[in-house]
């Protein structure tokens, strides 16, 4: 059975040159794509509100994690009709619950009261630094803080850079409306920044649980989630269907329900495997990058002088982050 550090793709102390060549091209390598597929289904959702604007971003996100919900589900019977499901014990399912809470349905929630109470760019300005926290937090033992600090300062730069390119004047709420916004990001931030953290320890730790079985059980629990936030917070399912395109808002939960949130868990969960949570933390950049091409390509518009900039750093970033756990 592979140690906790084998698990996260750091190479043990007195590893030959050639084993951590091995290493790095192999698991280390399938680490990288997975983290940096899963960043390219995370984009899609910066598209979503911009298909659909006259839906509000609870219900697309509603929506999205219902679709996931239902698709986990459905993959769950079906293994249980050809006599191959593993249902989670009691402690297995609770784990999927609190962590489907912190870094899916509870994090997009109090990310959307931050953007309603603040506007968008404080929050999403606070929710920038995920990256980083996950890159200071989840530091493996033996690699140095000089070492990592290249990535942390290309990735700062750049989120500067897009927050300022980004960024609308006149946007943000004002007095207790704007502090309430920034108390809303920070708990997002905080929420999803453990979840990272603690997704990877729990996979650490239940190398039986392979990565799409995690995946299931989190959609499961995620749906259950996204129930909770329709009664709260969610419109009336007669306003939603009286809707003129409510089935192109059908067609783009089921699109981001499979890829973006059940299949870029699995992509997740396989890098979290594989690569240390500071390395992985680098890779969540990524969804910035695509999210950002995919909305130009939509807008057929071409990123300006600064995007491109803060694009280039979030790459250099990676490539040095990699190079620091070599």
């Amino acid at each position: 059975m592979e140690s906790p550090r084998a698990a996260f793709g750091v190479t043990p102390q007195g590893a030959t040159p050639a084993a951590r060549q091995s290493r790095f091209l192999g698991v280390s390598g399938l680490g990288l794509l997975a983290g940096l597929g899963a960043g390219a289904f995370w984009g899609t959702t910066f598209v979503a509100p911009l298909v659909l604007p006259e839906f509000g971003t609870v219900d697309l996100t509603v929506g999205r994690f219902l679709a996931c919900g239902l698709l986990s589900l459905a993959l769950l019977l079906w293994a249980a009709l050809r006599g191959g499901a593993r249902w989670p014990t009691a402690p297995q399912a609770w784990a999927a619950l609190g962590l489907s809470l912190l870094g899916y349905t509870g994090y997009y929630l109090l990310l959307v009261l931050a953007i309603q109470a603040a506007g968008a760019a404080l929050p999403v300005l606070i929710i920038g630094t995920i990256p980083l926290w996950v890159m200071l937090l989840g530091k493996p033992q033996g690699l140095r803080w000089r070492a990592l600090l290249p990535g942390l300062l290309l990735t700062a730069a750049g989120i500067a850079l897009m927050v300022r390119a980004s960024a609308h004047g006149g946007e943000a709420g004002a007095g207790s409306r704007l502090w309430l916004g920034v108390s809303f990001a920070l708990l997002a931030t905080a929420s999803w920044t453990a979840y990272g953290l603690l997704n990877a320890r729990w996979l650490a730790r239940h190398p039986e649980v392979n990565s799409t079985l995690w995946a299931n059980w989190l959609g499961v629990a995620a749906g259950l989630g996204a129930l909770g936030i329709a009664a709260v917070a969610g419109s009336a399912p007669a306003e939603l269907v009286a809707q003129p395109r409510f089935g192109l808002f059908v067609a783009v939960c089921l699109v981001t329900g499979i890829g973006a949130a059940w299949v870029a868990s699995v992509l997740w969960n396989m890098a979290s495997r594989r690569l240390s949570p500071s390395l992985a933390g680098q890779l969540i950049v990524s969804e910035t990058v695509f999210g950002l091409l995919y909305t130009f390509a939509w807008n057929g518009q071409w990123p300006v002088a600064m995007q491109w900039l803060a694009c280039a750093l979030f790459v250099l970033g990676i490539l040095a982050s990699i190079r620091a756990h070599r």
